[in-house]
């Protein structure tokens, strides 16, 4: 691990009950994964399991794997009949290699250093024709947040940095290319996300997604900090009751080569 790993403590319950957009979204994305039945397939940063289950509705082998045992042990609860495993995407070391890596929401949360590692890590667990299809927050994701806490961190006197790896297309194609892929499409997109719980939505968010961002600032300023926040976005990102997280999303698939 690095030094700069976004880290977050993952509450299962309170992903599915609220934060469902995540998956519900992801349905999108699957639809660029062209797999045969029989076919080996990883859902790389399962969480707790929906994709994977879709994806095992087509026929193939899947098998879901995440960093996070507490959304491990809900997605083996739900779906008993599937594969679950934990690992780390930079360090994937398979026996058997799979026809399709699949990835919804998670490679974004690997440090921008260690991007290289999980695509060359990615293309050693795919077959020569393999492919890799993912989606992920792209260049400008969430900027608006970012931009309201570290605005409320300038006025306390700490430092808010994205802990996030949010690349242009350029940036993340050229470097698939370097390691073993060819890019076949690739786009990114706007896709303002309603967030589920009325008034109190950007805070939920906060608290499931925002560890790394809000871990400088006092525990006992959280609540002045959430106030701060909702005051500099409610004019942009409220209305009608409803909070609305700026989301810009990279999606891609590419070829092992």
């Amino acid at each position: 691990m690095t030094t700069d790993e976004p880290t977050n403590a993952w509450d299962a319950d309170g992903y599915q009950d609220g934060h469902a957009f995540v998956f519900e979204y992801g349905s999108g994305v699957l639809e660029l994964l062209e797999v045969d039945p029989g076919a080996r397939v990883l859902d790389l940063g399962c969480g707790t399991g929906e994709l994977t289950a879709a994806i095992a509705d087509r026929e193939v082998c899947v098998v879901g794997m995440d960093q996070s045992e507490a959304m491990l042990e809900t997605a083996r609860e739900t779906y008993p009949k599937l594969q679950f495993v934990h690992g780390d995407a930079r360090e994937l070391g398979v026996d058997e290699p799979f026809d399709a890596v699949f990835s919804n929401a998670m490679l974004h949360w690997v440090p921008r250093a260690d991007q290289g590692r999980l695509a060359a890590s990615v293309r050693a667990a795919l077959a020569d024709d393999g492919q890799f299809v993912a989606e992920f927050g792209g260049a400008g994701n969430v900027g608006g947040i970012v931009g309201a806490l570290r605005a409320e961190g300038t006025e306390r006197g700490v430092e808010v940095d994205n802990p996030w790896y949010f690349p242009t297309i350029g940036e993340h194609t050229s470097l698939l290319e370097t390691h073993g892929f060819e890019v076949v499409y690739a786009t990114l997109f706007d896709r303002p996300t309603p967030l589920e719980g009325g008034a109190d939505g950007l805070r939920n968010w906060l608290e499931m997604f925002g560890d790394s961002l809000l871990e400088a600032f006092p525990a006992d300023e959280r609540e002045e900090v959430y106030a701060g926040v909702e005051e500099r976005l409610r004019d942009t990102h409220y209305e009608d009751g409803t909070w609305t997280a700026d989301y810009r999303r990279l999606r891609f698939v590419a070829n092992a080569v």
